[in-house]
This record gives C-alpha cells, sequence and structure tokens, in this order.
C-alpha cells in the first residue's frame, strides 16, 4: 500500500470515528443536552462572559470551553453533530500535537504516525472524544502547554524558546478557562519529575516569568469582566468546585484512590498489550535528554493527583493519555527489531475481549439469558444482533492481527470500529431516558403550544430547552446543579416545590397550556404520583409528560 493510500485509509478511519457517528446519535443527558443549551443560550443572548444555565446563573466551570462550543454552534448550526464537534475538534488537535511532539523526540515519522493513531483509537480517548463535555478542551490546552514546554527546554534558538514559553503561558491560561486552576497544576506538576532529575530549575525560574505573563495576559480580561457582573464568581467556583470537589469529605463522585487503575487498563484498549512497556520504556528513559521520562512523569503525576482527589470521573484521566500513547508507539516501533510477543498478546487481549462480550451479550444480557434481569426486553433482539455484531467487530480486528503479528500488529486500531458505528443502535430501550431527543420529539407540537414548561431533571430540562430553544424551563420539585443559581433573588419563580404546584397550577393554566414533564423510577406508577389530574399523559419509558390545557 502506497504512502498516499495509506493517507486516505487514515482519513476515513477518522470520519468513520469521529465524524459520521456524531450526528445520528440523541445527546445524551446530563452532560452533553447541558453543554449543548449553555451554548445556545450564550448564542441566543450575546452574553459571552457568564455563563446561564436553563436561564439561571451556572458558575460550576470557567468560559473558553463554552466558547469552543459557540463557534462549533455558530458554524454548523443547532444539532447534535455541532454540539459534539467542539470535543472532536480538540481532541485532534491533541492528537496533532501527540504527533508532532513524537516526531520531535523520536526523529521517526512512522513513531509519530502511530502515536496520533493509537491515541486517537484508544478506549477512553476515542469514547469521551466524541461526547459533548469540556474534558477535551482542557485535554487540548494541557497537550499544547507539555509541548511547548519540551520545545522551550530543548531548542537552542534564543527566539523559538522565548515563543514557547510565552505560547506555554497561553495554553495553561486557556486550560485555566476552560476548567480552573487545576489547569495551571497539572503542566506544573507533570513537568516536576523532569525538572528534579535533570536539575533544570534554573531554566524554569529564569524563563518561566514569561508563562506566568502570557498565561496572565490572556485570561486577566475575563477574570475581571465576571468579577465585576457577577461578584461571588470566583468566591463559589474557587471554595465549592476545587476545595470540595477535591478534597472535602462531600465531594462529589466520591471513590477510592485505585478507581483509576481499571479505568486505565480498560481506557488503554485496543493498545492494552503495550501498556507495561511503554511504561518500563519511560522509567528506563532516564539519561540523556530523558525524554521518555518526561512523558512518564506526563502521565503518573497527574495520574496520581487525581486518584488523591476525593470525587473522581473517568474523564479526569484523559490527559494522561496523549503521553501514553507517544511511549506505547515508541516501544511498538522498536519491538519490530527485537520480537513480536506483545503484539501476539495485544491480540489475544483483543480476540478475548471481542469473544468475552458476545458470550455477555448472548448469555447475560439478552432476554433469554440467564440473568435475573436482562438488559434487553424480549423485543429488542435486533439491539442484541447488533451488540453482538460490534464485538464481533472487535474480535475480528484482535483474530486479523494475530495472523501476521509483525505487519498487521496496527490493525488493533480497527478494533473499536463496530460499537463507534453500531453502539447506539444496540442501546436497550431503557436507556431512553437518558437520550431524551426521541421522546421530547414525539410530544413537540404540545410542549411547543405550552406557556410553561417544567421537569425534574436537570439534564431533561436541558434538552427541553435545546430542543424547544427555549431557556424557561421551570425546575419541579428538585434543583439538582442549578441550586446555586436558583438561590438568587431574580431566578425567583423558575422552580416550583411539590407542595406548591396545584396552587401555581391552578394560576399558570390561566394563562396558557402547561407541560410537566418527569423522569419516574424504572417501576414506578404514574398513577400513584399525587398530581392534579392531567388532560393528557404520555409515557415512554422512564419519561412521562402531563399535559394541562389552558382554562378560560
Amino acid at each position: 500500500m502506497s504512502t498516499k493510500q495509506k493517507g486516505w485509509l487514515l482519513l476515513l478511519l477518522f470520519a468513520l470515528y469521529y465524524l459520521i457517528p456524531l450526528e445520528f446519535r440523541p445527546l445524551w443527558q446530563p452532560d452533553e443536552t447541558r453543554y449543548a443549551e449553555i451554548s445556545r443560550e450564550m448564542l441566543a443572548s450575546g452574553n459571552w462572559i457568564v455563563p446561564h444555565f436553563l436561564d439561571v446563573r451556572y458558575f460550576e466551570k470557567p468560559i473558553a470551553g463554552y466558547w469552543i462550543n459557540n463557534l462549533s454552534q455558530l458554524i454548523f448550526g443547532h444539532d447534535n453533530f455541532a454540539v459534539r464537534f467542539g470535543s472532536v475538534f480538540s481532541i485532534s488537535l491533541s492528537a496533532l500535537g501527540v504527533y508532532w511532539l513524537a516526531g520531535r523526540i523520536w526523529q521517526n515519522r512512522r513513531t509519530a504516525l502511530m502515536a496520533g493513531v493509537i491515541y486517537l483509537t484508544t478506549l477512553l480517548v476515542y469514547s469521551i472524544g466524541t461526547y459533548a463535555t469540556l474534558d477535551p478542551m482542557i485535554t487540548l490546552w494541557m497537550t499544547a502547554a507539555m509541548c511547548f514546554f519540551w520545545l522551550a527546554v530543548t531548542t537552542p534558538q534564543v527566539s523559538v524558546r522565548v515563543s514557547s514559553w510565552i505560547l506555554l503561558g497561553i495554553a495553561c491560561g486557556m486550560g485555566f478557562m476552560s476548567k480552573g486552576f487545576l489547569a495551571l497544576a497539572v503542566p506544573v506538576i507533570g513537568v516536576l519529575p523532569w525538572v528534579i532529575i535533570q536539575k533544570r530549575w534554573k531554566t524554569v525560574l529564569c524563563w518561566g516569568w514569561l508563562a506566568i505573563f502570557s498565561a496572565l495576559a490572556i485570561s486577566l480580561p475575563w477574570v475581571v469582566a465576571i468579577a465585576q457582573r457577577e461578584p461571588d464568581y470566583w468566591h463559589y467556583f474557587f471554595w465549592v468546585q476545587h476545595i470540595q470537589r477535591f478534597a472535602e469529605s462531600d465531594a462529589q463522585h466520591k471513590a477510592p484512590f485505585w478507581y483509576y487503575l481499571p479505568v486505565l487498563l480498560a481506557g488503554s484498549l485496543p493498545w492494552l498489550a503495550l501498556l507495561p512497556g511503554a511504561l518500563k520504556l519511560g522509567w528506563k528513559g532516564r539519561a540523556g535528554n530523558s525524554a521518555p521520562f518526561y512523558l512518564l512523569g506526563w502521565m503518573v503525576m497527574p495520574f496520581l493527583f487525581f486518584s488523591i482527589a476525593k470525587g473522581k470521573l473517568p474523564t479526569y484521566i484523559l490527559p494522561c493519555f496523549a503521553p501514553l500513547a507517544i511511549l506505547m508507539a515508541q516501544y511498538a516501533c522498536s519491538l519490530l527489531n527485537t520480537g513480536v510477543r506483545a503484539f501476539k498478546i495485544n491480540g489475544v487481549i483483543n480476540l478475548i475481549f471481542g469473544l468475552v462480550c458476545i458470550l455477555a451479550m448472548v448469555v447475560f444480557l439478552a432476554p433469554w439469558g440467564v440473568a435475573k434481569h436482562p438488559l434487553y426486553a424480549h423485543y429488542e433482539i435486533p439491539q442484541v444482533l447488533l451488540g453482538v455484531l460490534a464485538f464481533a467487530v472487535w474480535a475480528l480486528a484482535g483474530w486479523l492481527s494475530l495472523v501476521d503479528p509483525s505487519r498487521r500488529w496496527h490493525w488493533a486500531a480497527a478494533c473499536p470500529l463496530g460499537i463507534a458505528l453500531l453502539y447506539n443502535f444496540a442501546l436497550p430501550q431503557h436507556t431512553s431516558s437518558k437520550q431524551p431527543q426521541p421522546f421530547i420529539t414525539a410530544i413537540h407540537d404540545r410542549l411547543a403550544n405550552s406557556r410553561y414548561v417544567l421537569t425534574d431533571s436537570v439534564g431533561l430540562g436541558a434538552a427541553l430547552g435545546w430542543e424547544l430553544k427555549r431557556a424557561d424551563i421551570k425546575m419541579y420539585s428538585e434543583k439538582g446543579e442549578l441550586a446555586y443559581g436558583l438561590a438568587y433573588p431574580d431566578a425567583r419563580g423558575k422552580y416550583i416545590d411539590e407542595p406548591a404546584f396545584p396552587a401555581w397550577l391552578a394560576k399558570a393554566r390561566l394563562e396558557g397550556n402547561v407541560s410537566l414533564v418527569l423522569q419516574l423510577d424504572r417501576e414506578e406508577d404514574v398513577n400513584k404520583l399525587k398530581l392534579p389530574h392531567a388532560d393528557f399523559t404520555w409515557r415512554q419509558g422512564r419519561l412521562v409528560l402531563f399535559y394541562y390545557m389552558k382554562q378560560p
């Protein structure tokens, strides 16, 4: 296969993984619907300084991640592709950074190309990179910062060194405006092992002020602007979103210290067998310019940092996979001259993984399965077959890489292809509450004709706002993550508690139709809900509409 043909094949694979599926997957709530709606409201209001969510203040995150999503919706419109393209764009630029840094370190185009391919096809990177959240944005800025730092400390040209330190600061500043203060801590702890072992403190102290200055220059305008508009922003964002989430006992998403170990192993598929060798390569590379050790520090230190934190989510360690992909690529290319045992093990792992998942689908999750409560209902056999097909692609790619491992080891990149194209069509119906767009479409006319729309789920409220193109969705009974914004005096009336609902409804129906959309427990009986009798009720899975017509 010629170089040109390989290039077109890579572009095709990229499109199949990262572009084609985006529009055909309904948005997941709460994350994707949240970020879709926040950016839609920013564009509608023209307020690119203060984030608002369902027309109330939302201080959970800074602004730069929303800006990327804003531009995506501005260019592509208000559709699912646009909502997710910001993540794809960020991960793609991160992959280019991986390609560039691998090429600069190893001086080998094949290694650099494989680093980019491995990065884009690792399970964690792919799954988050096509999902609308802010973690791909912070990963972009962290990857850029680490690339610019390496360029700054290895180039002999003063002009390039100055530019690199300035760009490093800009990347850190944008990271800060995407995720907060953690974006400043992660690059520092990432380079710390290399700085210590190479005794490069003088370089950092002499040149680091350029990075500090440029980080301040890029972030200070927004920092001041939001402080002037919302004086309480920084108090809430620093103490609640950083201190409590990181250290306090009531941190969100609490998990044990070892939480990220299985995430790392599963996230490294379909390249898992390269992981031990890659880590060993990084540890052994402490001599000379110690580039492998630099990559190892970049991977391990943030991993430990987030492991220590009380609150944990799989997305937090996404920045660790850029250096890991570079180490994996170099380790894999070095094996071509010393043996293919790791390639065989990798093929076996992928083959077994695909077959085990097929077995789980058929024996346990299918409606005829031995599990007490099968995941799929009796009418969902097509979804089961599509799930089996997706994992069969994984197993097939693993088997093909075993046929001639020295030449076909890179076929592992095709393992997730079946999941990329089919997984959404293989989901069981009971997940429909997590993807509410089809439900909203079915009742769109009634919702659109409603003077008031209420819901008890923030994620569902975001989906309603996005689909109806209106921000005035009211919260009923539950405040969720909007509790802080709803506490402001000007947000009064945007929340209706359960006891007050009947009296509120009686007055609201004088003004127009009222729609109440609830997310119930799986077996919850609609008839047992203590609600005023509705003129129309529609239920689909766990989602239910109570429609109250205007009264004269």
